[in-house]
């Protein structure tokens, strides 16, 4: 994991959970609500009449009333925004994919909806325990700068509920959320596959003296320390290969990795086995859920989910699957431009030291496939887009290094429209429709 790659990770972290944002903004509104009123005290009766008339112009008990009735509305609303997420939420999980829900816990106008209700609220009730009444030794004292804030925060917080039911109308479209799944699809690929990647060299195969590296730990692999395995393999004087994929399921006690001394007819003692295995567990982040930090077909599995639900019976929805499908074929012409593919370190010396398991665009192909091309195979619509997807990718590989892959997909299909249960004229269409894309694959 390299810096541009623990940023993000720790990024990833921060924006798909509630709780940072808002919690920050309350902790400032408390300060501020404690630091306005000593302001208030400061400047009473100093202020000229073109400050003041705007200012909150009430007594103790009309400012009581004013903060009473903010910090109390605005809990309630707060109460409806979380209710209204929550089941949004649902919404998503049934209707779509679970694996969408990360998409709303990161969306930074929730974050900030909740955040400037939360504020308000603990700023008006911060400010209220500032009012005092005249009686018993001490003067009247009314915040006029902290209730004209707390107001002025009030109607913010309104604009803001419009504002966020307008927003989560149009986020729980399908057509959003497969765009926000896509533009961060791209960005992983951006990260783990930069424009210009050479194409992956041959990778070294196991020597004799090597031993599997097992899992510390069980969970989703979500990222590499690049730097710390290529240090863990000098210190050991091995060559490491990582075996799985980002994305993998780890499971503690079961090999993930190998290593094999670098020098021939070498092997490893005891010790550098024992602490070779420690620091590669320490260098490979592992977690509940996949995240998009270095695993880029989490993207791709996310938008086949929704094509796969939208192609169930229960749902039914042939369309949704078809601009699924769209999504899936940018994504893959992004991936022929980059060489996706195993990634390789080497050493000072220029030997290959260590090896991650990072997958190509076969990979990715038969991840964006297969499922679509089983269960929407039966709808004309579904078989034809999933056709031109083919034929996109075959423009997009310019180089012809995918070829065999396009044609061994286009078989499938083939086979898939032969045994499905068309029309003549349909299965004709497509027919022709395939015969057409071989024509340019074979260019």
């Amino acid at each position: 994991m390299n810096t541009t790659t623990r940023s993000a990770h720790w990024l990833d972290a921060l924006r798909t959970r509630l709780w940072p944002l808002p919690a920050l903004a309350v902790a400032l509104a408390v300060v501020l609500g404690m630091a306005l009123p000593a302001l208030d005290s400061a400047v009473d009766g100093e202020l000229p009449d073109s400050v003041t008339v705007f200012l909150f112009s009430g007594g103790p008990e009309a400012a009581r009333a004013v903060l009473q009735a903010i910090s109390g509305s605005l809990i309630t609303v707060t109460s409806l925004t979380f209710s209204l997420t929550v089941v949004t939420l649902q919404l998503a999980s049934s209707q779509f994919s679970p694996r969408l829900l990360r998409t709303f816990t990161s969306d930074r106008f929730v974050h900030g909806t909740l955040a400037l209700f939360l504020a308000a609220f603990a700023f008006s009730l911060t400010v209220l325990r500032s009012v005092r009444d005249e009686g018993n030794g001490n003067t009247a004292f009314v915040p006029e700068i902290s209730v004209t804030v707390a107001y002025a925060l009030a109607m913010a917080s309104v604009v803001g509920l419009v504002l966020f039911l307008a927003h989560l109308t149009r986020e729980i479209r399908v057509e959003t959320m497969m765009r926000r799944v896509n533009v961060e699809t791209q960005e992983t690929i951006d990260r783990v596959f930069p424009r210009d990647r050479p194409a992956p060299p041959p990778q070294p195969f196991p020597a004799e003296g090597s031993f599997p590296i097992r899992s510390s730990s069980s969970g989703f692999l979500t990222s590499y320390d690049q730097g710390a395995l290529l240090q863990a393999a000098k210190d050991a004087g091995a060559v490491l290969r990582i075996d799985r994929e980002p994305g993998s399921s780890l499971v503690q006690g079961v090999p993930f990795a190998t290593a094999w001394p670098v020098a021939p007819g070498a092997t490893f003692t005891a010790d550098v086995r024992e602490k070779l295995t420690k620091d590669i567990n320490a260098a490979v982040a592992t977690g509940y859920e996949r995240t998009n930090v270095q695993d880029v077909g989490f993207g791709f599995r996310q938008l086949v989910d929704v094509a796969a639900r939208a192609l169930s019976p229960g749902i039914n929805d042939p369309t949704t699957a078809v601009h699924v499908i769209g999504h899936l074929s940018a994504l893959l012409c992004t991936l022929a431009e980059r060489n996706p593919g195993p990634e390789s370190s080497v050493d000072d010396d220029g030997r290959v030291r260590v090896v991650l398991s990072l997958p190509g665009l076969q990979d990715f192909l038969s991840l964006a496939m297969d499922q679509p091309r089983q269960y929407g195979a039966s709808d004309p619509a579904v078989a034809a887009r999933l056709l031109r997807l083919l034929h996109e990718l075959a423009w997009c590989d310019r180089k012809g290094q995918y070829r065999a892959e396009i044609v061994d997909h286009l078989g499938r299909m083939r086979n898939a429209i032969g045994s499905a249960h068309y029309s003549a004229p349909e299965r004709k269409d497509l027919m022709d429709l395939a015969d057409s894309i071989a024509k340019v694959i074979l260019m």
